[in-house]
């Protein structure tokens, strides 16, 4: 009896692939660009970025929680992303150019993930401005750009071509 490697074949052209791949990398892009961006501007932890995902259900009982308020702001976090991932996946059915521009189109749904987390989302969750200062905006906006659009789109175009 012989073992074979149970890899994941990482060519094959397939939807869930597409999310999966896309929402991971994009996911860890996203949360290690606000983690040293938070570092760099504050000096605070990765912990207190994942606390602060997390005080959008906890309030702010979650910086008492540890490790267990920052473990469920890393699931947030993820689950955030794979859903853009998926959005951009069904996007790209009906409308090709996202597929066939990813580059551009990828750096725009980057800015149109911020507007919606920062236009929406957080002012819900927080009953805030998130649209100043301006440094904090386009900081805000470019790790968004770079490491949720981007990569989402790229992803999404790979595995398009694929099943060509």
């Amino acid at each position: 009896m012989t073992a074979a490697p149970a890899a994941i074949p990482v060519n094959e052209p397939s939807p869930y692939r597409a999310i999966l791949w896309g929402g991971l990398i994009a996911g860890t892009l996203d949360i290690t660009g606000a983690c040293v961006s938070v570092a760099l501007q504050t000096g605070r932890s990765p912990q207190f970025v994942l606390q602060s995902v997390a005080s959008g259900l906890l309030g702010a009982d979650s910086y008492n929680e540890g490790l267990r308020s920052a473990a469920l702001g890393l699931a947030i976090h993820f689950l955030i992303a794979y859903t853009w991932c998926t959005v951009y996946f069904i996007a790209s059915r009906k409308l090709k150019f996202l597929i066939n521009q990813a580059v551009i189109c990828g750096l725009g749904y980057g800015v149109v993930v911020w507007l919606f987390m920062n236009g929406v989302v957080l002012p819900l969750t927080f009953h805030r401005s998130f649209f100043h200062p301006l440094r904090s905006v386009i900081i805000g906006m470019s790790i968004l750009m770079v490491c949720i659009g981007l990569p989402i789109a790229l992803v999404v175009r790979r595995f398009s071509n694929s099943s060509k």
